[in-house]
């Protein structure tokens, strides 16, 4: 019966034990398993730091004690808000969408008008 040696996933060093083993040890597994999962990584990450920033971006447009302003296209664009990222979206009765990031909503009016607001905690 031939044994047919085993190689590690990550560094190539032969594998010693049983049988199904793929990796050297731990560090490589881990290394490994990190390195496939970094561009996935990667990519939620720069998606939930622009979340983040539109949501402060919308939270910082709102006066201290009120639950809604209303501001331009572009100073939100000048400060930096990512239209394309948002968490989810709420549809009024009279068919009106707000954009919301977390809990503060955006919603388009007339012309480069937005309304921002302030979700009520459920």
């Amino acid at each position: 019966m031939v044994i047919e040696k085993k190689y590690c996933l990550h560094c190539n060093a032969p594998i010693q034990g049983r049988i199904d083993k793929k990796f050297c040890d731990d560090n490589c597994r881990n290394s490994y398993n990190n390195q496939q999962n970094a561009l996935t990584t990667n990519y939620i990450r720069r998606v939930n730091h622009s979340l983040k920033k539109n949501r402060n971006i919308l939270e910082g447009l709102i006066p201290t004690g009120e639950e809604m302003a209303k501001t331009t296209r572009d100073r939100l664009l000048r400060d930096g808000f990512q239209f394309k990222y948002f968490t989810h979206l709420y549809e009024t009765k009279k068919g009106n969408v707000y954009h919301y990031c977390y809990d503060y909503g955006v919603l388009a009016l007339e012309g480069d008008w937005f309304l921002v607001v302030k979700g009520k905690e459920v």
